[in-house]
């Protein structure tokens, strides 16, 4: 299965360790580009658009593939929701939009 432009992706790095939620950008074989926020920060984050409070913005990044562990799609699988309708639903408004 292809990752393609726009998809809400999770992307794993290391050294160090991190753990990204964001729209992908692009995937080739120097590195990945993707507009993406920590992970750890997402409820927060959320919180804080419900709440129309002063939140960090999603930023852009590269990594270089060598830091790249691992990128899984950010999808919705039976019972549990991806984080991307997570975020649609709590906000009414799309993650792709910020």
């Amino acid at each position: 299965m292809k990752f393609n432009s726009g998809d809400s992706v999770t992307v794993i790095l290391h050294s160090p360790r991190e753990k990204l939620l964001g729209i992908l950008d692009e995937i080739n074989p120097a590195g990945v580009s993707l507009r993406a926020i920590d992970l750890g920060y997402f409820d927060d984050w959320v919180n804080s658009i419900v709440a129309d409070e002063p939140h960090l913005p999603m930023d852009d990044y590269f990594f270089p593939m060598w830091r790249v562990e691992r990128i899984t799609r950010d999808e919705t699988s039976g019972n549990i929701t991806s984080m991307a309708d997570q975020f649609e639903k709590r906000t009414g408004r799309k993650m792709s939009d910020f």
